[in-house]
């Protein structure tokens, strides 16, 4: 029988800032999927792994194949795995966000790269494996065809080969749950009830956005958008909780989108009298006071939006297609309902003028938020913003090394990196100011903020 290792390269940054870990759910559908097909199946996650152990472990695992998962900020960790299992597999695949959306920067070191959803994928490039055949009528993949047929490096100029898009599954509820028993569920429940006093995975409802934000990488699931029915949303939850968890993070990219199919969900919640708190990511455009007392009455206790910007023109350069009016409506209704929110904002996007970044601080700082993020922009390959900025990306994103901030600037752009993170910071300081003192903050953020507005605009 073909034996397969899946491997998630994540390892702790020494100045990483990030609090939240969540168990692989990529990877943990692949496995299960190619688990159904007959394989045997393990997992590597090495989230709380040392990088030269879990290299070891790898190799002394001796599968005959290795899936590697990689996004932007594990590019280079999952390189160095297949550089160091070259010779240790016969097949070496990459998969997820970035391979989806620059395949050929993974061609050397990877016999062939998975492109979009994985789990019919995988099973058919095993079998294409299990019987020497070309990969050729694999759809979703890219490879090299070597001399003699068979997958080889692309170090030798040899034949890329693009074969196609591969077909979306159109119904979610036939696709089997994630592989959770392969996860190390236990470690990570450790791990949050020390940091936050409950146990918090993730599980995804739907697949893929309809919307089209200029900043947003959508290489695996594209511009779809598919549902699973909420019955069997609920089904996966309760296997959830009965591994320990009782907090459950929605991952969807828009959990909020259909008001109906919510509603059905948190009516299911309490049908079968479940108990556990959940929080998800929405847009203010598909939120309203019913949908809000809705998910409280369910045990909703907070609500991420991406809001991204406190100006118009720079929501509509961004293509966010929504207003600060809205935001503002919509945050606030939520607080008011008793659910805590949460907002993220992009400072100094490509675009933008001295004016419009403070407009954002102020707007973001004033809002009745329980968390909020900065960050500044990252031009994603195979986004709409790294075309539009391509020509001035100087450098492949990289863990930063000093510990005054997890940020890196990767293009040329109109503001200094040490602006950006200048206004980062400030946003940070203002919102831990409003925080702390509530209604007496004014008297303190004013003189900071006139201050800070003030060196900020001197800044190159």
């Amino acid at each position: 029988m073909t034996s397969v290792l899946l491997i998630y390269p994540y390892f702790d940054k020494k100045y990483n800032r990030s609090i939240f870990r969540f168990p692989p759910l990529g990877i943990g559908y692949v496995a299960a999927s190619l688990r159904d097909a007959g394989y045997h199946v393990d997992i590597m996650d090495c989230t709380f792994m040392d990088r030269d152990d879990a290299m070891e472990k790898a190799v002394r695992s001796c599968p005959d194949v290795i899936g590697i998962y990689s996004m932007v900020t594990m590019r280079e960790d999952s390189l160095r795995f297949a550089q160091h299992l070259r010779g240790s597999c016969d097949l070496l695949v990459a998969g997820g966000p970035l391979p989806s959306s620059d395949p050929a920067a993974f061609l050397p070191e990877f016999d062939i790269v998975l492109r979009g959803e994985g789990e019919h994928v995988m099973v058919d490039i095993l079998r294409s494996y299990e019987s020497g055949d070309d990969p050729a009528s694999v759809p979703g993949i890219v490879y090299c065809r070597g001399n003699n047929g068979r997958t080889t490096s692309s170090e030798n100029n040899d034949e890329i080969v693009f074969t196609g898009t591969s077909a979306m599954e159109p119904d979610l509820d036939s696709i089997s749950f994630p592989a959770r028993d392969l996860l190390p569920n236990d470690t990570y429940i450790e791990y949050w009830k020390k940091r936050f006093g409950y146990a918090a995975t993730t599980v995804i409802t739907t697949r893929g956005c309809p919307f089209a934000c200029e900043f947003c990488s959508n290489a695996v699931f594209g511009v779809s958008y598919r549902e699973r029915s909420p019955e069997n949303v609920i089904d996966e939850v309760e296997q959830a909780l009965s591994l320990g968890y009782d907090h459950i993070h929605f991952a969807d990219d828009v959990f909020t989108l259909n008001k109906e199919r919510i509603i059905r969900i948190c009516t299911e919640i309490m049908k079968r009298d479940l108990c556990f708190t959940w929080e998800c990511l929405g847009r203010v455009d598909s939120m309203d006071q019913e949908i809000a007392s809705a998910m409280k009455s369910a045990g909703c206790n907070r609500i991420f939006f991406g809001i991204e910007s406190g100006s118009n023109p720079v929501l509509e350069m961004m293509n966010k297609k929504i207003t600060v009016d809205q935001a503002l409506r919509v945050v606030n209704a939520v607080h008011s309902a008793g659910i805590m929110t949460g907002a993220f904002f992009i400072l100094c996007y490509p675009g933008e003028t001295d004016s419009t970044v403070l407009d954002t601080l102020r707007f973001s700082t004033s809002l009745p938020l329980d968390y909020l993020s900065f960050t500044m922009p990252y031009p994603l390959p195979g986004t709409a913003l790294y075309e539009r900025v391509k020509d001035r990306i100087i450098m492949e994103w990289e863990a930063p090394e000093g510990p005054a901030s997890d940020h890196v600037l990767t293009y040329n752009a109109d503001f200094s990196e040490s602006k950006m993170k200048f206004a980062i910071l400030k946003g940070q300081v203002q919102f831990g100011i409003r925080k702390r003192f509530g209604k007496l903050s004014f008297f303190v953020v004013k003189p900071f903020e006139i201050l800070t507005d003030t060196v900020f605009r001197l800044l190159r």
